[in-house]
């Protein structure tokens, strides 16, 4: 029961440490933010917190990791059942909800200059966005039989979605037409690029 109890704080102090850091990136920017500023957020000292994670950009990491598994599971929520365009435009309107309902797991998922951690020039992070982009990429395939011309689809629309979350929460003051009339046309126009 101890040992049990001892583990689950421990989950809870990291949950605690990724919370508080990814609030302080997103009001501060990634770089701007040290470990000591995280660790007094959260009521730890430094020491403390390198008990969890190695070091800032190891906790930029695991939050990038969550983002993406968190849009992934979004991404994953959509009917089954849709198919073709249908399915290619829910997916794209669950991403933009999860990037506007969620603007700090957002940010630092796409946003954050994370340093890559393997000889391949990735980090565990841009594995998972991969993985979220997989789910795109496959409603693609459905549809597109040239394997080549479908992920060339999906990442331009992937790009085009991120783009228009982007702006729409790096630049709030802008006077943006009615929201909903905004990602319709928005969606028209890229997925009409596609033919589909």
């Amino acid at each position: 029961m101890a040992t049990k109890d001892a583990g689950k704080r421990v989950t809870d102090r990291r949950e605690q440490i990724l919370d508080e850091a990814q609030r302080l990136f997103l009001g501060h920017g990634l770089e701007a933010v040290t470990t000591r500023q995280i660790a007094q957020a959260v009521g730890i000292s430094q020491p403390s917190l390198y008990a969890h994670f190695a070091n800032r950009d190891a906790i930029a990491v695991e939050l990038c990791i969550r983002a993406f598994q968190q849009l992934a599971q979004r991404l994953g929520e959509v009917d089954a059942s849709l198919t073709g365009a249908n399915r290619v435009r829910e997916l794209c309107l669950a991403y933009i909800a999860f990037g506007l309902e969620q603007p700090a797991a957002y940010r630092v998922a796409f946003h954050a200059d994370i340093a890559v951690d393997d000889e391949s020039g990735m980090h565990r992070g841009l594995e998972a966005g991969i993985s979220a982009f997989s789910i795109l990429r496959e409603a693609y395939a459905d549809i597109i039989a040239d394997s080549a011309r479908a992920e060339l689809a999906a990442q331009s629309v992937w790009a085009g979605i991120h783009g228009l979350v982007s702006i729409l929460l790096t630049r709030p003051e802008f006077p943006f037409a009615d929201l909903r009339q905004l990602v319709d046309a928005h969606l028209d126009r890229l997925l009409a690029a596609d033919r589909i």
